[in-house]
Order: structure tokens, then C-alpha cells, then sequence
């Protein structure tokens, strides 16, 4: 259904003229035509995420899961803007160990976790989704590393515009500066239920689209606008914890989700663009809880190979379960967190290797590292660099 979704503006910056663009406020105007199609795909969205917050009942470690989860939310949505961290190497940078690619890649990705752990636990503390708690958000995101230059938990207070090398031949030009408090104020009274209230999986959607429009930092946007998508589905009790990795599904298929963007602001066809994202959900959500079933079988085929072992299975299972928390290994970490020797850690390590359940990636004599590959290869699904 094609709609007029916003008005175009004159403005002049950087030395030039060009068109901004300012969309209206939600929700549509003429309402959402949703079609027997939509309320299927919709109820179908719903339930993969129920069956996904089930999970949480029936895991052994709820935080295990959470963990990586939100790691590899962090790493998908980092990585469809271009860094080419590895979930292998933000690992590796949060045990003190040396990412493969630039610094700035994985701490970009770090800065991402500690942004969406800050804004989870200030909503459980009672704090409201509000401009405030995304401008705060914000500011942990781009705390440090690559945009910490670009007004950090502050509104924009300049134009800014997306593709293009400049405002005359960009993509697309959001709202000028003097207009954002215009648009973010219905925002935010949209994500409360003013004027209506709206079903959640619909409301994180529009959100989303128009959180992307307004475009109300100089940089983060992306990330800071995936990011609502996971706090207003916790904020709301659709999901207990974020173990729902949507910016997965965004990156496969990334040309598809920028022009979808685009044409929202072109045609005002929200309904396709509804379509895209309840399938996202339901896609996203039934291979989260696939995945985490595959852990659970994985962890216990690998402690009955290792009950084979007898006397050395002790050890062995320690060092195993270690590596359920940690699946990059260092010798001396393991050897320091469990209490046991150097030379009993590398035989269980030896043990479990020729069990064939971990595997050495550093080819050293010094400084080994070994790798739950398995484990690793089901969390890693889908995160290798663009």
C-alpha cells in the first residue's frame, strides 16, 4: 500500500542545498492494511518467540546462553556497518588475548555488549524506554574507539546524511537539527502506546524504521536503532532475556533491509516492510532455540566421551566445563581458575584433544590457546565478516 510517510524540507550545509527529509509521526497515516498473510506470519513470529523465551526455563545455564548470545547480537549488528571482527576474535579481546584484526574493529563490537547490558539493567531497575535512556545508551556505544569523536549521548547538532560524500548526491538526508525534537518527541510517546496502542511486534518495526528516519545521532544510528528492536522486546515481557539475535537475518540479507529502509520513506509501505521483519523474527528465533538445543546435545555427548577416560575423566570434565564459559582456552587461565596444575590442564587438554573435542589454533610451543570447535562452530553460525 503505498502512503505519504513524511514531507521534504529545504537546508542548506556544509555549502550546499539539499532536501531533508522529515517523516510523520507514528503510527500511518492512512492505518496499517494488514492482510491474512500478515496475521500469520505475525502469530508464526510470536510463537518462535515463545518457544525461544522457553528456553530459558529448561537451560542448565541461562547466563551461559545469554553470554554469547549477546555477543553475537553485538558482533551481526557491528558487522553490517563494516567491522570485520569475528566472534573468535572478541573472545580472544575479552580474555586479554590478541584479536586478528584492528583494535578499534572488536572494541567497537565490546562497546555494543556494555551498551545493551546498561540499558537491560536500567529498564529492570524500572527505568522507562525514553530519549534519555537511548541518549545514555548512546554514550556507552561510542564511549571509546572509532566515533568517540562524534558527540557521544548527545543529539546531533549539525545535518548529517547517509551514503553519498556529501548532502547533494547522499542516499537519503534525515530531518535537519532544529527539526529532531519534532519528530523525537512523538517518538518516544509512540513507544508508550500515544496516541494508540500498538501489538509489540508491530511497534518494534515502525520503531525501528523510524528511529533509523529521524537518524538523531551523527553516528551509532544503526546500531542504537537494532539495539531498540531487542530492549523494547524485553522492556515489554516478550522476551525474558535478549537471546534473540535479529541483526542476523539484517545482514544476510542487508541490500534487502537498506532498500526496505528506503522505501518506507519513498512509497510508505510499511505492510512489506512488516512482512520482511515478522519473517526475520520467526526466522531468527526457531534457529536461536535449534542452536541451543544443539549446544545442549553437544555438551552431553562430549561429557559421556569424556566419562571413557576414567581416572583422568575428573580433570578432564573440569577442564570441559571450563570451556563451556570460555571456548578459547588458554593454558595458564585454565590452570589459575580451576586450581590445578599446569601440567594437569595440559593433559586433560591432551585428553580431550584426542577425544577430538578441542583442538589447538595457535601451531606454538608457547602461549597455546585451545578451541571447543564444535561449540564454537554452532555459536559462530552466520557471524563471519562481510
Amino acid at each position: 500500500m503505498k502512503r505519504k510517510t513524511g514531507n521534504y524540507r529545504d537546508c542548506s550545509t556544509v555549502g550546499e542545498t539539499c532536501k531533508a527529509y522529515i517523516p510523520e509521526p507514528l503510527p500511518p497515516v492512512p492505518p496499517l492494511k494488514l492482510t491474512g498473510q500478515h496475521h500469520d506470519l505475525l502469530e508464526k513470529a510470536n510463537r518462535a518467540l515463545g518457544r525461544l523465551d522457553g528456553m530459558t526455563l529448561i537451560l542448565p545455564n541461562t547466563s551461559l546462553f545469554l553470554y554469547f548470545y549477546v555477543r553475537k547480537e553485538a558482533l551481526l549488528s557491528s558487522q553490517i556497518e563494516g567491522t570485520q571482527s569475528s566472534l573468535n576474535d572478541l573472545l580472544l579481546y575479552e580474555s586479554d588475548g590478541v584479536p586478528g584484526v584492528p583494535l578499534e574493529d572488536v572494541r567497537e563490537v565490546s562497546n555494543y555488549v556494555a551498551a545493551m547490558n546498561y540499558g537491560l539493567n536500567k529498564l529492570r531497575g524500572g527505568f522507562p524506554l525514553s530519549l534519555r535512556l537511548i541518549r545514555e545508551i548512546h554514550g556507552i556505544l561510542l564511549s571509546k574507539g572509532r566515533g568517540s569523536d562524534k558527540d557521544p549521548g548527545e543529539f546531533r547538532r549539525s545535518q548529517n546524511w547517509v551514503g553519498g560524500t556529501r548532502p547533494g548526491n547522499a542516499v537519503f538526508v534525515p530531518p535537519p537539527f532544529e527539526s529532531l525534537m519534532d519528530c523525537l518527541g512523538p517518538f518516544e510517546k509512540f513507544l508508550h502506546n500515544d496516541p494508540v496502542a500498538t501489538p509489540l511486534l508491530i511497534k518494534a518495526a515502525l520503531a525501528h524504521v523510524q528511529f533509523e528516519t529521524i537518524h538523531p545521532f551523527l553516528d551509532g544510528n544503526g546500531r542504537v536503532g537494532r539495539l531498540l528492536i531487542i530492549l523494547l522486546l524485553c522492556a515489554e515481557g516478550a522476551l525474558s532475556e535478549p537471546i534473540l539475535y535479529l541483526s542476523l537475518y539484517f545482514k544476510t540479507h542487508r541490500r534487502e533491509y537498506y532498500d526496505w529502509l528506503q522505501r518506507i520513506r519513498t512509497e510508505g509501505d510499511w505492510e512489506g516492510w512488516l512482512t520482511f521483519f515478522f519473517t526475520g523474527v520467526m526466522e531468527t528465533a526457531d534457529q536461536a532455540t535449534q542452536s541451543a538445543r544443539q549446544i545442549l546435545k553437544l555438551f552431553e555427548t562430549d561429557s559421556a566421551k569424556i566419562e571413557t577416560l576414567k581416572k583422568a575423566a575428573g580433570s578432564a570434565l573440569r577442564v570441559h566445563q571450563l570451556m563451556r564459559t570460555m571456548p578459547l582456552l588458554p593454558i595458564p587461565y585454565a590452570s589459575k581458575t580451576l586450581n590445578l596444575t599446569v601440567p594437569t590442564i595440559t593433559q586433560s587438554l591432551e585428553n580431550l584433544r584426542r577425544l577430538g573435542i578441542v583442538s589447538e589454533i595457535t601451531g606454538k610451543k608457547r602461549g597455546r590457546i585451545f578451541a571447543y570447535s564444535e561449540y564454537l562452530s554452532i555459536l559462530s553460525q552466520g557471524t563471519k565478516p562481510i
